[in-house]
């Protein structure tokens, strides 16, 4: 059995460039798309000429305004966005129908059976890196490989406008130098942990032993253990089941009241709860989110099959949860929840090891 072929595609820097294309006057200037700094508005996304001065997505734009204070700032146009996404996806149906959207502006693609005739994956990216450049005029980066998660780092590897390829015998040699930071599902916190521990890079990570690992960070830590290896057996799904439903609110001014910050909270759960009642859905996980004023970010979370077993129990370990943080000590920012853990939990997928690496990468 042959490895699959596996792309990541990923529009560089897409609303600010979907900006700059439309509006030629803002072409070479750092543009950021996002809410206005008044507001507390936050940077949705940066044009690389605003990356430049440490503009990121995801900044408060006043953050924003002071590292770049030339910045343009435009409100975000959604709908024209979500028009230029259907013309990519479009593009990409010419080359697969197994295609896992991320977002608006990227998903996998798995190429293993070269619908499109042209002899390799890396021909199918190439060629249509070439179409989103000449018909949508914007441009994409875009990773091959073996496996989803080594496609999905190759694919920033050479931003923008870039294409990297890692066969399946050189995924070890691409990784292994990455930090650890660059592997799927490592956040800040596991990061730290990591690193306390002398573990930087994925190499030095997959040098640990397999028990090293699962004492380290239990399961999350033989699982990214075994992703240090090589072994990612996720495929490119297709349909994806909704994992969570959530609602945030970013609060014009610093709230000092936790029963405002509650009744905040118990009426976007209740508008949650709805939703997923209404469409038969049963969340076992509910997160409460909260940013303080100095931009820090906690959550906190419980798991219940019987979370929605009646009107009062999601409100009472809302509340429950609210307590396990400091407000009424700190100011808060934004406040949010998030219903998941719509499937029964179960044992993953069997991990097994990757298939043996073909001599000749020249056609992958």
């Amino acid at each position: 059995m042959n490895p699959s072929k596996i792309a990541h595609v990923d529009m560089d820097a897409f609303y600010a460039s979907v900006e700059q294309r439309d509006r030629p006057h803002l072409r070479g200037k750092p543009l950021a798309v996002g809410g206005a700094a008044e507001g507390r508005g936050v940077v949705a996304a940066a044009s690389y000429e605003a990356r430049r001065f440490g503009v990121r997505s995801a900044m408060s734009m006043r953050r924003a305004l002071q590292r770049c204070p030339d910045l343009v700032v435009v409100p975000p146009d959604f709908a024209r966005y979500r028009a230029v996404s259907r013309q990519l996806h479009a593009i990409l149906a010419d080359y697969t129908d197994r295609i896992e959207p991320l977002s608006l502006d990227e998903a996998y693609l798995d190429l293993s059976d070269d619908r499109a005739e042209l002899g390799s994956a890396t021909a199918a990216a190439q060629a249509i890196r070439e179409r989103v450049r000449n018909e949508l005029h914007l441009t994409c980066s875009a990773g091959v490989s073996s496996l989803k998660f080594v496609a999905k780092i190759a694919s920033d590897t050479r931003k923008p406008d870039g294409l990297t390829v890692v066969p399946p015998s050189k995924v070890l040699t691409f990784i292994h130098p990455l930090p650890v930071r660059r592997l799927w599902g490592v956040g800040p916190a596991t990061a730290s942990r990591l690193e306390r521990r002398g573990l930087h890079t994925i190499g030095q990570l997959a040098a640990l032993s397999e028990v090293g690992a699962l004492q380290l960070l239990g399961s999350r830590g033989l699982y990214l253990w075994r992703m240090s290896h090589g072994i990612d057996p996720r495929e490119v799904v297709v349909e994806r089941a909704r994992s969570s439903r959530g609602s945030e609110h970013t609060f014009a001014a610093d709230v000092h009241d936790p029963p405002a910050i509650l009744a905040t909270l118990e009426a976007q759960l209740g508008r949650l709860v709805a939703e997923v009642r209404r469409n038969g859905e049963h969340p076992r996980t509910l997160t409460l989110k909260i940013r303080y004023a100095d931009f820090e970010t906690v959550t906190r979370s419980h798991t219940s099959a019987q979370l929605l077993a009646d009107e009062e129990t999601p409100r009472h370990w809302l509340r429950e949860l609210l307590g396990r943080t400091d407000v009424g000590s700190r100011a808060v920012r934004l406040a949010g929840v998030t219903l998941s853990g719509f499937e029964a939990a179960g044992a993953g997928p069997q991990l097994v090891l990757p298939l043996d690496a073909p001599d000749d990468d020249t056609h992958f």
